[in-house]
């Protein structure tokens, strides 16, 4: 494959690593859907993350060599963390596309209200 292809996927993979985990966190997965994300769907992005940033550095040795792989991924890290930074600090919501399947996941405060009245408000 031609480099600059496999360094457009290293940046790519990157990009999607570093927002998978900082969506994972709870504040900015406020800031994403508005509420917080069930237990498991945190876990999936965190390991989603990671995966995809092993892959983007998997991407960047099969570009070049070692040394200046590393080098190309770690700016790629950089870039994608910035990338990302911003996206949360200017629309948040665009990052949902990342991971279009947590709608479903997420916990409304709502649910998780009416959840605690039903076990709250058991038979006497």
């Amino acid at each position: 494959m031609p480099d600059a292809f496999l360094h457009a996927a290293t940046l790519l993979a990157c990009l999607a690593g570093m927002g998978w985990l900082a969506l994972a966190m709870d504040v900015h997965a406020r800031q994403a859907w508005g509420r917080a994300l069930a237990p498991g769907a945190a876990r999936l992005l965190r390991v989603l993350g990671g995966t995809a940033l092993v892959v983007g550095l998997l991407l960047a040795l099969a570009a070049d060599h070692a040394s200046m792989a590393v080098l190309v991924w770690v700016m790629a890290l950089a870039g994608a963390a910035l990338a990302v930074a911003f996206a949360l600090a200017w629309r948040p919501r665009w990052l949902r596309w990342l991971a279009p399947w947590i709608g479903v996941a997420v916990r409304t405060p709502a649910a998780s209200a009416a959840s605690s009245r039903r076990r709250s408000s058991g038979p006497a």
